[in-house]
């Protein structure tokens, strides 16, 4: 049977209805505060081999509407009425991409016969392992994060494996809160069968089969006719990560988008080697991985909002990701804190883009969440272990107007957690939640504030797990004359005596009366500061957005007694123009980029890249530090590429084993 378009939009709006309606009993079941409040889950429809081709539009995570659960789906080939599969192992199938995330499947069954797979993930709290949350950048190697478990089913032929479950209880910190989100997931499921199995009803089981080749060939379509509206060329761009280890180097994510009449090539060589922490992103070599696309998903979305989003429109895209990279890494790396780098991931494809589109889109958003957690205990000396929800920073500015404040852009699918939510279920108190004055890069457009949260903890031995600290010396880029959003902040006991920077630290333990402040960082601007329209300046400060300090340093805007002086101000314009030199003619990436790429030019990186690539995969994290340290101890910051040539020479004379990888860079 085929659809006409307006009969295939319906089909569609019916399994996405199926999808939403799994998300709702998700959201209205679950435990902990991570699933029912921040909402880091996803639910969906999948082909029987494994193509998502609906998922929620309203509720949870949107990194996983192109999701291929071909791979999981097919380690069995038994399945039987009642079922029900999970894994939450990154290594097998590559689905689940760090431990804390459970992906369960389910067959739907009509008349005998496999129709379709209601699947989805959670991520738990805790999955046990070397640290609360089972995440840190501290770890390196996966068998530190927490029980694995193999694609195994969880419910067999409608009977729950209750040995299973008694293995995940003994091994995570808050085993209440994991069995009641499991049992949940396990209802989400049973939901999406229940309502797949009306739409079979109505509209027939052939047509409900045909149904879905036909829903994923239209995105494809969508997405392609959207494509063929970018100018065909290649875009190269890259994109930091503050440190690869506690205490690290920069890690740089290098892309080169190649447009060609409507398909698009994601070649991530060029990307840091696979690191000894856990910043890793396992994708298994799988050409179209949904990790390393979730950029494209909200490209496309943007540039045409009806596209269906499913798997389908990823098959105009195909990475390139070099074996024992950072976007490819091989066993046992360690990978929790991947989304850290997927965000950054995700900053370089919008990099691309905005070079090939410039009046399309936005400056960089904030390209940061961090996700806090806190294990500690109650006055009755329980265990507490619980999110406090994500602190974020603003979208970028665009030709359209500002970056929205504190949305998280790109990751604002993560909901925040009601301040009296977490006051009530967590043992601490909220002092300052809200927006962060200045922290938006400035711009014709500027872009979106960054949030505060400031908390203080009551009880001993609290520990803190501050997930995906980052930002904090590598801003979000501005475009077309905008500038960069400032950088995150994170403290211990601020203003006061015990004051701690703490940077990027991830692990915090505490102790009563500690006080924890994190800000976020803003999105970057767009468009010169000084075409910004000078109301919109004075109406910033009245807000807090913007002092007036900036409001005259970087606007040209002069406010006295609280008002605009529009002489004043026209005066102080003249002189300053709205020319700035621009970074690659186009970007301005901050003043700490800036300095790392005048030593770390594209061109020494090639040739650095060069020598990891020839030396095996289990020396690369320590070459690179090495080279960095090195030429660091040099003090040059000439463009010249012979100074990596002798950098290399020496470490090859004092480690032989690194020999090999002389004459391949020479």
């Amino acid at each position: 049977m085929k659809f006409d378009k307006s009969e295939l939009q319906i089909f569609a709006n019916y399994c996405v209805a199926a999808a939403e309606s799994m998300a709702y009993t998700l959201v209205r079941t679950a435990h902990s505060t991570f699933v029912k409040e921040t909402e880091d889950f996803s639910c969906a429809l999948a082909s029987v081999d494994g193509l998502t081709f609906a998922s929620p539009r309203t509720f949870g995570a949107t990194w996983y509407v192109g999701l291929d659960y071909g791979p999981v789906i097919r380690s069995f080939t038994d399945y039987k009425p009642g079922d029900v599969c999970m894994t939450n192992d990154p290594y097998s199938g590559y689905v689940a991409t760090h431990t804390p995330d459970v992906v369960m499947w389910k067959p739907v069954f009509y008349e005998g016969e496999i129709i379709c797979f209601v699947s989805g993930h959670i991520h738990n709290t805790d999955m046990g392992g070397a640290v609360p949350a089972s995440l840190s950048r501290t770890l390196t190697e996966i068998h530190q994060e927490g029980i694995r478990f193999p694609p195994t089913r969880v419910v067999d032929g409608g009977v729950v494996n209750e040995t299973l479950l008694s293995w995940m209880m003994a091994n995570v910190r808050a085993p209440d809160q994991n069995i009641g989100d499991l049992k949940a997931q396990i209802a989400c499921l049973t939901t999406g069968e229940r309502r797949v199995l009306e739409i079979v009803e109505r509209f027939g089981v052939e047509a409900f089969k045909a149904g879905i080749g036909q829903l994923l060939d239209y995105s494809e379509s969508q997405a392609r006719a959207v494509a063929r509206t970018i100018p065909d060329g290649k875009y190269f761009f890259a994109d930091y990560v503050d440190e690869d280890a506690v205490g690290g180097k920069p890690m740089r994510i290098a892309l080169t988008l190649t447009v060609d009449d409507g398909l698009l090539g994601f070649d991530f060589s060029g990307s840091d080697p696979q690191l000894t922490s856990s910043m890793n992103v396992p994708t298994g070599n799988h050409p179209r991985h949904a990790l390393l696309l979730v950029a494209l998903n909200y490209v496309l979305y943007s540039l045409n909002p009806d596209i269906l989003l499913n798997a389908g429109m990823l098959r105009i895209a195909t990475c390139e990701m070099p074996l024992g990279s950072v976007l490819n890494p091989v066993p046992p790396a360690a990978v929790g804190m991947r989304t850290l780098t997927c965000v950054v991931v995700q900053a370089a494809v919008f990099g691309a883009f905005a070079q090939a589109l410039p009046e399309r889109m936005p400056a960089c958003p904030a390209s940061s969440v961090c996700l806090l957690n806190v294990k500690t205990t109650d006055t009755a000396g329980r265990t507490i272990m619980a999110s406090l929800g994500p602190v974020m920073g603003g979208a970028g500015g665009a030709s359209a107007g500002d970056g929205s404040d504190a949305s998280g852009a790109n990751m604002a699918f993560l909901r925040n957690t009601p301040v009296e939510i977490n006051e009530a279920e967590v043992p601490i108190r909220i002092l300052e939640y809200g927006l962060v004055g200045d922290s938006g890069g400035a711009g014709q457009y500027r872009g979106g504030l960054a949030i505060a949260m400031e908390f203080k903890v009551f009880a001993p031995n609290t520990l803190i797990t501050a997930r995906n600290r980052d930002r904090t010396l590598f801003g979000s880029w501005g475009i077309k004359g905008g500038m960069a959003g400032r950088t995150s902040v994170f403290k211990r006991n601020p203003g006061t005596a015990r004051e701690q920077v703490l940077g990027n630290t991830d692990l915090v333990a505490c102790e009563p009366g500690d006080v924890i402040r994190l800000e976020g960082n803003g999105g970057g601007g767009y468009g010169a500061p000084t075409l910004r329209a000078a109301e919109a300046v004075e109406r910033d400060v009245r807000r807090g957005h913007v002092s007036a300090q900036q409001a005259r340093e970087l606007y040209g805007v002069v406010i006295a007694n609280g008002a605009l002086d529009v002489q004043a101000t026209a005066a102080l314009r003249a002189g300053m123009g709205t020319e700035r030199k621009l970074d690659d003619g186009f970007f301005d990436y901050g003043p700490n980029r800036r300095a790392h790429e005048a030593v770390w030019t594209r061109e020494r990186y090639a040739v650095l890249c060069e020598y990891l690539e020839s030396v095996s995969i289990g020396w690369r994290f320590f070459l690179k530090h090495q080279m960095f340290e090195r030429l660091a101890a040099r003090g040059e910051v000439a463009t010249g590429v012979e100074i990596v040539h002798a950098v290399f020479a020496e470490l090859v004379a004092e480690f032989p084993a690194l020999g090999a990888g002389e004459k391949r860079a020479a």
